[in-house]
């Protein structure tokens, strides 16, 4: 009896150990992968970006994102392929971290030699994503792709086509846009893409451009007038589109959220739902959270429309409260401020401005994420950086920071405090 009581035990213990490793190893790989690349870059900025995005994976594994969060809302997860799964995301990590760290020179130098090729490929996937991808939650902006039959997202890989295609477009002059010739290259270069991501229905996607795109030509040194009037045509555009859509009663989507967000409680069975459950659901967690992987929180139970993806902070606020917010908050500051201080001491004005591009789409993915699980901006599709669930954004934004770690390669804190980029002081 003592026998098989002990056997019994170790078959649980091994079960629960293999179980575990199945559902955490390919974020435990990223966290050691994470640190074996800080340790390359070295004791600089760029080293410590690549320590936080380690830390952001740790509380990627407690904040039930993913793979994890499906498990536990799953009735029966014995009916899960475990070995599949996991061996997929082993190596997709691998892929991601190793392989786009190594890519990313080649990236770069391809887009500062081709990039228009590279901008018309883009389009191209775009083009063929409006005409035969997938619908999902009314959007058609997903492709079935042949890699164990996952899709991918076309308008996530634009954001960084976009982006680079400007840090070229834009680096070749002293002071870009004085002449109507300029401004129209680079209104073809933002307009023509976002237009038919916006036709997909990825408005989200379009206001993370839009801004990537002010904060590039503002530290590319564009005449602050030119761009104070491009703020003023968008922002009149703007208010056209919404006050026409209001008085013809649409039932678009968009205009939906809106509403609901200027007044949740009256819409709270459609557009309001998601801002209510989500307020509710940060709001359980007060100060320190209920803990992860909790049985009967109203993010497991599946109260949180999207609560693995596009309300991922809300796992994080219920299972870590106010505490755990503010560490997640910290490390984005933290990326977001070395970036800066990155960019500020690099000459070449290509790499600059790749760094200040990327640095500015992951604020605006933080900011707006993190303030509409609050309540504080409209409901939007855009996911969380590295927390939120989805392989085409994630690849976006690891290529995004493996560019910049590659620009700064190799420059300490001392090498960068002797030179000082002009534009930045």
């Amino acid at each position: 009896r003592l026998r098989g009581g002990m056997g019994s035990a170790s078959k649980v213990a091994s079960n629960f150990l293999w179980r575990f490793f199945e559902r955490f190893g390919a974020q435990m790989l990223n966290i050691v992968v994470g640190i074996i690349l800080a340790r390359k870059l070295g004791p600089g900025p760029s080293g410590q970006i690549a320590v936080v995005l380690a830390v952001i994976n740790i509380l990627k594994v407690f904040a039930d994102s993913g793979m994890a969060n499906a498990l536990i809302q799953k009735k029966d997860p014995d009916d899960l392929d475990f070995s599949s799964v996991f061996f997929f995301n082993l190596a997709f990590s691998l892929v991601l971290y190793l392989g786009l760290f190594l890519a990313a020179p080649a990236i770069a130098r391809f887009y500062r030699e081709d990039s228009y090729v590279a901008i018309l490929r883009v389009l191209g996937l775009l083009v063929v994503t409006l005409i035969a991808g997938e619908v999902s939650n009314g959007l058609k902006g997903w492709m079935k792709s042949n890699i164990l039959g996952r899709s991918i997202q076309p308008s996530e890989f634009a954001k960084l086509s976009i982006l680079l295609m400007l840090a070229r477009y834009l680096s070749r002059f002293e002071k870009p846009m004085t002449r109507f010739k300029e401004v129209m290259n680079v209104g073809l270069i933002v307009g023509i893409p976002s237009l038919v991501v916006l036709a997909q229905g990825e408005t989200g996607t379009v206001i993370v451009i839009v801004f990537m795109f002010l904060v590039m030509i503002y530290f590319a040194g564009v005449d602050i007038r030119l761009i104070t009037a491009i703020l003023a045509v968008g922002v009149v555009g703007i208010g056209i589109i919404v006050g026409y859509a209001l008085m013809s009663e649409t039932t678009d989507y968009r205009i939906l959220r809106l509403l609901a967000f200027m007044d949740p409680q009256k819409y709270e069975q459609s557009g309001g739902y998601q801002i209510i459950k989500s307020q509710t659901a940060i709001g359980a967690g007060q100060l320190t959270g209920v803990g992860t992987f909790l049985e009967g929180s109203w993010t497991t139970l599946g109260y949180v429309p999207e609560s693995s993806t596009d309300s991922i902070f809300t796992v994080v606020g219920e299972s870590f409260g106010f505490v755990g917010c503010m560490a997640v908050l910290a490390a984005y500051f933290f990326i977001v401020i070395r970036m800066i201080y990155l960019a500020r001491f690099t000459q070449d004005k290509f790499g600059r401005l790749v760094i200040i591009g990327v640095m500015a789409m992951l604020f605006f993915h933080v900011f707006q994420n993190i303030a509409m699980s609050m309540g504080i901006m409209p409901i939007t599709g855009i996911p969380l950086p590295f927390l939120s669930y989805g392989g085409s954004n994630f690849i976006t934004n690891i290529a995004a920071v493996a560019l910049v770690l590659n620009i700064t390669r190799g420059r300490s804190a001392a090498t960068l405090n002797t030179v000082q980029a002009p534009g930045l002081g």
